[in-house]
C-alpha cells in the first residue's frame, strides 16, 4: 500500500518498514543542496524557480528548493526553521560588497576569494577567563519576536496538509560549534585543555542561550513537528576532535540537558547531526536520548562500517544519511550513484529505521545529473520488501 510521505516517516523512524525509504533532501543546511548543483537541477528537469537562500543568508551558500523541485527529489520531508533577527538582516543586506558577515552573535564569515565565504570573524578569540564571557556585550536577544514569528503558521499549514514529515530546525549551531564560532576553532580546543574552566562556562552560557530561543520556537510548534534537529559536529575524517573522555566530562552533560529540555516539550523525535567518525559516541548519543544520527559519514573511519552500525544500533537508533559526498556524488558516474544508493538501503534499511540522505549539505562539485540519480535510486530499488 502507497503510504503519504508522512506516513513513510513516521514508519521508518518507529523502526516499521514502509512502502519505501524515506528520503530526506532539502530541509535545512546539513540536509540541503548548494546553489549552484540546484540550479543545475533545475535546469535538468525544466523548473523555473527563482534563487534563493535558506536563511535570506547567501554567505552560507545553501539553496532554499522550491516546491516542484522538493517533489521531483521525492523528499518526504518540509522543514520549519527559524530566522536571522530583522535587524541582522537589515545591517547584512546594507554592508559594503565583500566585507564580512556578521551573525547576531558577533561571529561571521570572511570571503577568501570571490563568493567564497569562510569562519573568520571570532569575537571572543582573546578571551581565557570566565569574567570575560558575562563582559562580552553581544550575546544575541533570543527573545526578538522576528526570529520565530512565521514558525506557528508555517508549521500549521504543512500539519493541515498531512503530507510531509515536519522538521524542525532553528539555525543556533549548537554548545561546540558556536564556541568555534566565537573563539575560532583551534583557539578553543586548545582553551579546553589550557583553561578548562573558562570553556565550560563559555559552552554552558551558549548552551542557556540557545535554549531562550529553543523553549518559544517549540512554543509556536506546538503538536505541529514530527523532528527536532540539533547537533554538534565531533568527528574528523579518522578520530574524534576531542577525547571520548573529554566528551563526558564536559560536552555530554550539557548535550543530555538540552535533549532533556526538548523532550519535555515536545514528543518530537531528536535528530542528532555531527559528522566523521562519531562511532566512540554512539552508546553516549543513546544514553542521552538522540532517536535519529546524521549525516552517518562513511567515508570516516569506522562509519564506513555500516553492517557493524546497524548490528549494534539499529534497534536503538535511525540512521540518515550515508550516501558519500566525498567520492561517490562529486566523482562518480550516476550509475555508480545508483548502485551505492542500493548497497547503503540494503543495508541500513531492513526493519526500517533508516532515511536516504547525502552525508550533510550536497556541494557545489556534485553534477545535478547524480543528485537526480541518488533520489530516482530510492525509487528504483527502495521499494519494502528490500531485494
Amino acid at each position: 500500500m502507497t503510504m503519504t510521505s508522512r506516513e513513510r516517516v513516521l514508519s521508518a523512524i518507529n523502526h516499521e518498514e514502509p512502502d519505501r525509504v524515506p528520503i530526506v533532501i532539502g530541509v535545512s543546511n546539513a540536509t540541503g543542496i548548494k546553489m549552484k548543483p540546484y540550479q543545475g537541477i533545475k535546469e535538468l528537469i525544466g523548473i523555473e524557480a527563482p534563487d534563493h537562500y535558506i536563511y535570506r543568508w547567501p554567505e552560507l551558500g545553501t539553496a532554499e528548493i522550491d516546491e516542484a523541485t522538493m517533489q521531483r527529489l521525492h523528499s518526504d520531508v518540509r522543514g520549519v526553521r527559524d530566522s536571522h533577527p530583522l535587524e541582522t538582516l537589515r545591517r547584512n543586506q546594507e554592508r559594503q560588497p565583500h566585507s564580512p558577515f556578521i551573525d547576531s552573535w558577533g561571529s561571521g564569515q570572511l570571503e577568501i576569494e570571490p563568493g567564497v565565504w569562510f569562519p573568520g570573524v571570532h569575537p571572543l578569540s582573546d578571551a581565557t577567563i570566565i569574567e570575560e564571557i558575562e563582559a562580552y556585550p553581544g550575546w544575541p536577544d533570543m527573545s526578538d519576536p522576528t526570529r520565530i514569528a512565521h514558525v506557528k503558521e508555517t508549521a500549521r499549514r504543512l500539519a493541515d496538509q498531512n503530507e510531509y514529515a515536519i522538521m524542525a530546525t532553528p539555525w543556533l549551531l549548537f554548545p561546540f560549534e558556536r564556541a568555534h564560532a566565537m573563539q575560532g576553532m583551534d583557539v578553543f580546543l586548545l582553551n579546553m585543555v589550557m583553561y578548562p574552566e573558562f570553556a565550560k562556562a563559555l559552552l554552558h552560557k551558549i548552551t542557556e542561550v540557545c535554549k531562550s530561543l529553543m523553549g518559544p520556537f517549540l512554543e509556536e510548534l506546538g503538536d505541529n513537528v514530527d523532528i527536532i534537529k540539533i547537533g554538534d559536529d565531533l568527528g574528523t575524517h579518522d578520530r574524534l576532535m576531542i577525547s571520548p573522555k573529554m566528551y563526558r566530562e564536559i560536552l555530554k552533560p550539557l548535550h543530555a540537558d538540552y535533549i532533556q529540555f526538548i523532550k519535555e516539550r515536545s514528543k518530537a523525535k531528536v535528530f542528532f547531526h555531527s559528522d566523521g567518525d562519531v562511532f566512540a559516541l554512539i552508546d553516549d548519543f543513546i544514553e542521552i536520548g538522540v532517536d535519529i544520527l546524521n549525516p552517518i559519514q562513511t567515508s570516516a573511519g569506522k562509519m564506513s562500517d555500516l553492517e557493524a552500525l546497524k548490528k549494534r544500533y539499529g534497534k536503538n537508533l535511525v540512521f540518515c544519511g550515508a550516501i558519500d559526498t566525498h567520492r561517490i556524488l562529486p566523482f562518480g558516474s550516476p550509475d555508480q550513484v545508483q548502485q551505492e544508493v542500493r548497497r547503503v538501503m540494503q543495508i541500513l534499511g531492513p526493519g526500517g529505521g533508516y532515511m536516504v540522505a547525502s552525508v550533510h549539505t550536497i556541494m557545489n562539485d556534485v553534477p545535478p545529473e547524480n543528485v537526480l540519480a541518488m533520489v530516482d535510486a530510492v525509487e528504483k530499488f527502495g521499494t519494502y520488501p528490500l531485494n
